[in-house]
């Protein structure tokens, strides 16, 4: 019987060596991409597009969508680019598809069904670049969901030519992953502008500052506030602007007028000499490096950990001397907390090894009930593996919750065997079976009970389902392996940890009983 017991726990032992080596192969995530109700939709002109020209390309954007089974409205801004968080680019735009409610959806109109289909919709729009994207898990940590990289030029010099080729070079590599889609990059440096070059003797000459100059380009380019009044009840503000046709070209420019301090009109060419130039529309800094946005989704069937992980080997492998990469919104949080699961699963495991050790005042027996915990995680392991699921923050609350499920049935018997053994002073083996027949049917009514209860989780649609479905089949899957294994292997763990205690306890006791022999002078 003793080899059996030991045969029977060294099994247990690989069972969860197994358990645990599987686990840390399964795909990592971090929060899944949530079914919110709308889709982004960024669209990206060639560089110096007209405002109208870019609302054009909107409309068409509103009517594909709106023709969408499962897309329920359309709201277009032009000027605005969804991914660098800017709304002075002509050239940019984005549209917000409300998608009807969960409930009045048919078959294929899921979250990923959607973006998917309409991103192959959006690709006959020829004059732009579309990209349509879920909109990031948490509210204000990033533009879209996916993951987002920061290339960064780190020797000091600005050439922002440079940033794009080297951004550019990492979103065509990335685009030919399978395990990578809508790999994308907004940064643009040779943008069509005008350098405006102000000759400051001629300022000073005619008494006009430069302030003055740039107070009004300023104004009667982009647009400056004045005042604002009341009438009909209602406060108007007022902002000063040049007419769309005096301000057309460059011309156009050296016609505006300045006041000098002596109350003349200066024209603005009198002053300053207009040159064409090419150069970002938009200058971004991460860390205080000059950087360029990266971002993408994972295919489907992997995880956002595995694109993170291929996206920086790409970057490895692209990046020449003097530049760098980082991570930055969602993914810049997946990577600070990645690994934390396996502290957070130690702790409180040692949580419930202290909380145990102190209702049973006994170092040993607890050690019964722990070992039966990780045994549990054989069920998330083959699920996940199984049906190539990622395991991410909701997985890991719901491992973390079988610590006290799993320890629920280990509990039960243990503590019956305990009383068999210690109070009724039966031998260690005979207590253990009966205290495991004993609570084989209050382990079974229990845990089928539970298990019954987060089906509902298992299956769940509509808002929030991927972080339900996450927790309810890491504990659907694990409390089906810890009832099946409980009965199995805890009586054989208490009886080998309890001989052990018994066999200390036993030595303890023949050290301090055995006789003290003095010698005595003659």
């Amino acid at each position: 019987m003793s080899l059996t017991a030991n045969l029977s726990v060294i099994s247990a032992l690989i069972l969860i060596g197994i358990a645990g080596y599987g686990l840390s192969r399964v795909p990592t995530g971090f929060i899944p991409i949530e079914d919110q109700g709308y889709l982004l939709v960024a669209a990206q002109l060639p560089d110096g597009a007209a405002l109208d020209r870019t609302q054009r390309v909107l409309d068409q954007i509103s009517e594909l969508a709106g023709k969408t089974p499962g897309v329920d409205q359309v709201i277009s801004i032009a000027g605005i680019s969804a991914l660098d968080n800017s709304s002075s680019l002509a050239n940019a735009g984005v549209a917000y598809l409300i998608l009807k409610e969960w409930s009045a959806r048919g078959a294929g109109q899921d979250l990923r069904s959607l973006f998917v289909g309409l991103n192959e919709k959006m690709a006959a729009i020829a004059e732009a670049r579309i990209l349509v994207v879920p909109p990031p898990p948490i509210q204000g940590i990033g533009n879209a969901a996916g993951f987002a990289m920061q290339v960064q030029l780190r020797d000091g010099n600005s050439d922002f030519g440079k940033l794009q080729a080297i951004a550019g070079a990492i979103v065509a590599n990335a685009q030919t992953q399978s395990a990578l889609q809508r790999v994308s990059s907004s940064f643009r440096s040779m943008v069509p502008q005008f350098d405006v070059a102000v000759d400051r003797i001629k300022t000073q000459t005619l008494h006009v500052t430069t302030d003055q100059i740039f107070s009004t380009l300023s104004s009667y380019m982009g647009s400056t506030y004045v005042n604002q009044f009341n009438k009909f009840g209602r406060t108007f503000q007022v902002y000063t602007q040049a007419d769309s046709q005096f301000r057309l070209t460059p011309r156009d420019l050296e016609k505006l007028m300045v006041r000098n301090s002596q109350g003349d009109m200066i024209p603005l060419g009198t002053v300053t000499k207009i040159t064409p130039a090419v150069g970002p529309s938009l200058i971004s800094l991460y860390n205080l490096y000059p950087s360029a946005t990266v971002i993408g989704l994972p295919a489907t069937g992997y995880s956002s950990g595995q694109s993170m992980t291929l996206m920086e080997e790409i970057a490895g492998k692209t990046l020449p001397p003097g530049t760098g990469y980082e991570w930055t919104a969602m993914s810049y949080q997946e990577k600070v907390v990645g690994g934390q699961i396996y502290y957070a699963f130690g702790l409180a495991l040692l949580l419930v090894y202290l909380v145990l050790a102190g209702q049973y005042e006994s170092w040993y027996a607890p050690i019964s009930v722990i070992l039966a915990v990780p045994l549990s995680l054989l069920g998330p392991m083959a699920v996940l593996t199984g049906l190539r699921i990622e395991n991410n923050l909701y997985t890991q609350i719901g491992i973390i919750l079988l610590i006290a499920l799993s320890a629920k049935n280990a509990i039960l018997i243990v503590e019956v065997a305990l009383e068999l053994h210690v109070r009724d002073r039966k031998p260690l083996l005979e207590s253990a079976v009966d205290a495991a027949r004993a609570r084989f049917r209050p382990i079974l009514m229990t845990s089928f009970a539970f298990i019954l209860g987060v089906v509902p989780l298992v299956l769940a649609t509509g808002a929030g389902a991927s972080a339900r479905k996450s927790i309810g089949i890491t504990v659907f899957s694990g409390m089906i392996a810890s009832t099946c294994l409980a009965v199995l292997f805890v009586p054989t763990f208490f009886v080998v940890v309890q001989r052990f205690e018994n066999w200390l306890a036993a030595r303890k006791t023949t050290t301090t009983a055995a006789p003290t022999v003095s010698q005595a002078g003659p």
